[in-house]
């Protein structure tokens, strides 16, 4: 059970490397004056889903949940 907990604690630093490098690549979400004349909307703001920003915060939602599930499993004495 030792080596377990050694792995996940690994991979528990290792995504929260990752999970902090993911945030910070991440644009702000104000808009900026670009929303005043409607700029806002374009080609990149309605499929967001599949643009690079889209799936940065894919990316952080599904570390996020592996960071909270990897810190309770670890928190538990096994």
């Amino acid at each position: 059970m030792e080596v377990l907990r050694i792995v996940l604690t690994i991979l528990l630093i290792i995504i929260s490397f990752v999970f902090t490098g993911i945030v910070l690549m991440q644009e702000g979400k104000s808009a900026g004056l670009g929303a005043i004349s409607g700029a806002a909307e374009t080609y990149w703001g309605k499929n967001k889903g599949r643009s690079m920003e889209g799936t940065l915060q894919k990316l952080t939602t599904v570390l996020g949940i592996a960071f909270i599930v990897l810190s309770l499993v670890l928190n538990l004495n096994f």
